[in-house]
């Protein structure tokens, strides 16, 4: 039923590496974004430098270009460090310097995401564990965490949408993702149309699972806060 003149398990392992390049990239990326969050609302000025600067220079570029310079930009690198090992052939493989393309740009619009949802939890709740005798990572584990998540996580599955359809542009630097597997199969077939239809079906079908999961978890996230309103 899906074998598209031989061509449909391609589409399904493109389908499978762009599941796996962005659940890579989500993970990369969230710890970036809490990073650079606790950054931007630190007492320290040096830190909301650090935090000011990785978002507006990540932001203002676009992805493709750090796409292209993580691949292109690593391998240059990485081959002249491994010339000095006796192994001028090292370098990050397309699937890695996608995964660090894709999670940095993630990251630094996390970032915001976890900002504003740090700064929407009362101080007074830190103070009272620390007044019980709690450990800082102990309050950002039982307290801060679980209230960060149920604010931060619709704006965070928009961003998880929005990157399943960027690692599109990793075809660019030969990984053999969805967007690719169709080019290929359209040009090997001279039907282009039918592989980038059957692709776009794919994203709509992920894209329809993704939000079915999302809005399971954000229920999930407000059981508690859904009962204290009532």
């Amino acid at each position: 039923m899906f074998d598209l003149h031989g061509f449909g398990p391609a589409l399904l392992d493109g389908t499978w590496m762009t599941i796996r390049l962005s659940l890579a990239a989500v993970a990369l990326g969230l710890v970036l974004g809490l990073l650079g969050a606790s950054a931007k609302i630190s007492d320290k000025m040096l830190l909301r430098g650090l935090g000011g600067f990785y978002t507006s220079v990540v932001r203002g570029v676009p992805e493709t270009l750090w796409v292209l310079m993580a691949y292109f930009g690593t391998v240059s690198s990485l081959n002249w460090l491994g010339s000095h090992f006796g192994n001028p052939e090292f370098s990050f493989s397309p699937f890695v310097a996608g995964t660090l393309a894709l999670g940095l740009c993630f990251g630094a619009y996390a970032t915001e995401v976890f900002r504003g949802a740090l700064l929407s939890i009362p101080p007074g709740q830190k103070e009272a564990g620390l007044a019980l005798g709690m450990s800082n990572l102990r309050i950002f584990w039982r307290i801060t965490l679980p209230q960060l998540w149920r604010v931060a996580l619709p704006g965070l599955g928009n961003l998880y949408l929005i990157l399943l359809k960027d690692t599109a542009l990793v075809s660019l630097i030969t990984l053999n993702e969805l967007m690719r597997q169709a080019r290929i199969a359209g040009q090997a077939t001279r039907e282009p149309f039918t592989f980038f239809f059957a692709a776009a079906l794919i994203y709509l079908a992920l894209t329809v699972i993704i939000m079915i999961a999302l809005h399971w978890f954000e229920r999930r996230a407000n059981r508690g806060f859904v009962r204290t309103e009532l």
